[in-house]
């Protein structure tokens, strides 16, 4: 079969095109930008790629053409697409339809977190020599690539609330029909496509319709969201982390974390019964809730709980959750995903507790749709509170940043202009500080302009810290 995937660059729609193509695939695709390093991978993988949407790609001799949901209507290739009545469909149902109707399905859902646990999984099963195939929405250290097929029977997914297609405006994960799924959180994102809350939680419902009675959800107990989805009706036994055992009613089992030592290092328990010992570089309480979740979905594929434990001291993490782009003088400068409030004030925890009474300026880019919609702009202060300098890149918002960020002060401010961003970093970083860059693109590669500047400043080396990284929000 022969697929032209539009919108091919996007990390779902890349990891599926790998693996249609180690399917046997014949596989083509195009995008409106095609730049590396995405399009570097899939030209290894002998996948040719073609910039825009000329109409002209219709003649492609594909089979089908599988749209992502970058593309809307009045696009040309799309446009001719449909008036020559040419077979296409969309990126899940593609991946249902012909990779997971046969697998148990690992799906890992929710507003923060799901590129993170999902990786956790994979590799848990994997360490258990289950070698399962994965679709994550990012690059799992363990393994140095996004998605894989394999003969084994497991599959992780990273099950996005996102809408599907512009034909199909039902979120992602309905297509795939997990047998386990976590439930990380639940909170108010895509408002691009989102009116409120309830919308969201009625596409977790639709999930929560499609798993079957001997299948299991793995909850977040600490959110009220999430009840209220299961109050719209639940047919799968629930196990909860986070919370004690009896603080809600209705499920079979509860995961917990105990105290975290100075190392990061924390006891897992279930129903009150010691598990294991986590030992482990990552930070931030966030992650010892992702590992809880992990464990527990494990578990239900048949990873004992000890076994899943010992699998996360190899745990590496994912690219781009705190990961260290390198340091000058002493100069720490960071790259990480956090793009919604919570996740920034998260992310910002977590390096703090690395940080101490060090000096962390942080650096954002407010990239998402939600964030340039500016439903989230008021809860931007206090996210960033902790940070002890705020720089926000305010190019292409349709609101103030300046006005927005106001009640941090002196402490916060606003570039339109990304090189005097990078030469006021320069200028006000000093030894022992860390730099916190924050966004969900590539911010116009400003992590090596910065690394370049303070090289050029100090006449020193830049030391590079590739392996070392720290765990952050997904």
């Amino acid at each position: 079969m022969h697929l032209h995937i539009l919108g091919i660059c996007g990390t779902f729609m890349g990891g599926l095109a790998a693996i249609a193509r180690n399917a046997g695939h014949t596989v083509t695709g195009c995008d409106a930008n095609v730049y590396p390093p995405m399009s570097d991978q899939l030209r290894a993988l002998g996948i040719e790629l073609t910039e825009g949407w000329d109409a002209r790609q219709a003649n492609i001799g594909a089979d089908v053409f599988v749209v992502g949901n970058v593309v809307t209507r009045g696009n040309p290739l799309v446009e001719a697409i449909l008036e020559r009545g040419l077979a296409y469909t969309s990126g899940p149902q593609w991946l249902a339809d012909n990779v997971l109707h046969d697998k148990w399905v690992l799906a890992v859902a929710g507003t923060h977190g799901k590129t993170t646990t999902a990786a956790m999984l994979a590799w848990i099963l994997d360490d258990a020599h289950l070698r399962p195939g994965f679709l994550i929405g990012g690059i799992p250290q363990n393994f140095g690539m996004s998605a894989r097929l394999t003969d084994s029977p497991f599959f992780v997914i990273e099950a996005d609330e996102y809408d599907t297609a512009f034909f199909d405006k039902r979120s992602k994960f309905v297509h795939y029909r997990p047998r386990t799924v976590i439930l990380n959180n639940l909170e108010y994102d895509h408002a691009d496509i989102f009116p409120d809350l309830a919308a969201i939680e009625t596409q977790f419902h639709h999930l929560v319709r499609t798993i079957p009675g001997n299948g299991l959800i793995v909850a977040n107990g600490r959110e009220d969201s999430i009840e209220r989805v299961f109050e719209r009706g639940l047919w799968t036994p629930v196990e909860r982390f986070g919370v004690d055992p009896n603080s809600r009613p209705g499920g079979t089992g509860s995961w917990t974390a105990g105290e975290v030592d100075a190392d990061g290092d924390f006891d897992v328990l279930f129903d009150g019964i010691l598990q294991g010992r986590v030992k482990w570089t990552l930070l931030g309480e966030h992650n010892r809730m992702n590992a809880l979740a992990a464990i527990a979905a494990a578990r239900h594929a048949g990873v004992p709980s000890a076994a899943a434990i010992e699998a996360l001291s190899r745990f590496e993490n994912v690219k781009r959750r705190m990961e260290i782009r390198g340091a000058v003088h002493g100069i720490t400068v960071y790259d990480d995903f956090a793009h919604h409030p919570t996740a920034i004030a998260t992310t910002l925890d977590g390096l703090r507790r690395k940080a101490g009474r060090a000096r962390i300026l942080a650096v954002l880019e407010p990239r998402s749709n939600t964030m340039k919609l500016g439903v989230m702009k008021a809860a931007l202060p206090a996210s960033l509170a902790s940070a002890d300098r705020v720089y926000c890149y305010g190019a292409n918002l349709g609101w103030g940043a300046a006005e927005a960020l106001a009640p941090l002060g002196d402490k916060a401010r606003v570039f339109d202009n990304l090189d005097q961003l990078v030469s006021q970093l320069v200028a006000d970083a000093r030894t022992g500080d860390h730099v916190l860059m924050m966004s969900n693109g590539g911010f116009g590669g400003i992590h090596a302009k910065l690394l370049d500047a303070l090289h050029h400043h100090y006449h020193e080396d830049i030391v590079l810290s590739p392996m070392h990284r720290y765990g952050g929000y997904a």
